[in-house]
């Protein structure tokens, strides 16, 4: 009888023909069964947007025994929520995985990050859920130090599952190797000079979202910034329920 492989569902925020998210095929390959629903192009900083006013597509790229690769027009979370709705009608994926991002998804950009969007649409629908992101932009990244954590964490999640509600943000520096791995927790930082105004040459204004980065705890040694300036892989358990538990009982107080 022949043993069935795991499913793991993959999406990204950077485009179906990303380098990362193609090295993660590759890396993930022999160890299960792949559904690949991706943008048709690069969608960062969609988070968990979702498409509510305009119509979906879905293309299909690649096919082959174990291994489909789709694209849409939609954003992350559009494709997740499009695989598992027709595609995973007999066959619920054992895992979804984000990634892998280029670019770093530490501290407060879990909250922009369209690989997150997957992690948490995921999470959010009680399916074991890893975002994975390599703290480089360029598209030539190299990926390859990267294989041997994420087929061990990949592993891990697919046999232990994760606690109800969580799922982990993991992002590694640019390094060719890693001091090791840290449990942390996501750091406090702001992004500042967020908007770049310009003047068209037709007469009108127009806008350009940038902005810079700054750590405001950079002496703690507890968070996902200092593992990343440190040399560690970070990873960072992440809950859906976002309610301030600790301020429930000051707030029932003050307005009731």
């Amino acid at each position: 009888m022949k043993i069935k492989k795991p499913l793991i569902l993959i999406s990204n925020d950077d485009g179906f023909q990303a380098k990362g998210i193609n090295c993660l095929i590759d890396m993930l390959r022999d160890m299960a069964d792949l559904l690949v629903c991706a943008p048709d192009s690069a969608r960062s900083g969609s988070a968990c947007a979702f498409s509510a006013v305009d119509c979906l597509r879905l293309t299909l790229r690649h096919q082959e025994e174990g291994l489909e690769i789709w694209s849409s027009n939609g954003t992350p979370v559009d494709c997740v929520k499009l695989a598992l709705n027709q595609f995973c009608a007999e066959r619920q994926p054992d895992m979804v995985i984000g990634g892998i991002n280029h670019g770093d998804n530490g501290s407060v950009n879990t909250h922009y990050s369209g690989t997150m969007g997957v992690t948490l649409e995921g999470c959010m629908k009680y399916i074991p859920s890893v975002a994975f992101s390599l703290c480089n932009h360029e598209e030539d990244a190299d990926f390859e130090p990267l294989r041997p954590y994420i087929r061990s964490i990949t592993e891990k999640v697919l046999h232990d599952g994760l606690p109800h509600g969580v799922c982990l943000n993991v992002n590694f520096p640019v390094a060719e190797t890693f001091r090791g791995v840290r449990i942390c927790r996501m750091a406090a930082g702001t992004w500042g000079n967020e908007v770049v105004k310009m003047h068209h040459p037709r007469g009108y204004d127009y806008f350009w979202m940038v902005g810079s980065y700054t750590n405001d705890e950079p002496d703690r040694d507890d968070t996902d910034n200092w593992a990343l300036n440190h040399g560690y892989v970070a990873i960072t358990p992440t809950r859906i329920d976002v309610t301030a538990y600790e301020a429930m009982e000051e707030l029932e107080k003050r307005f009731t």
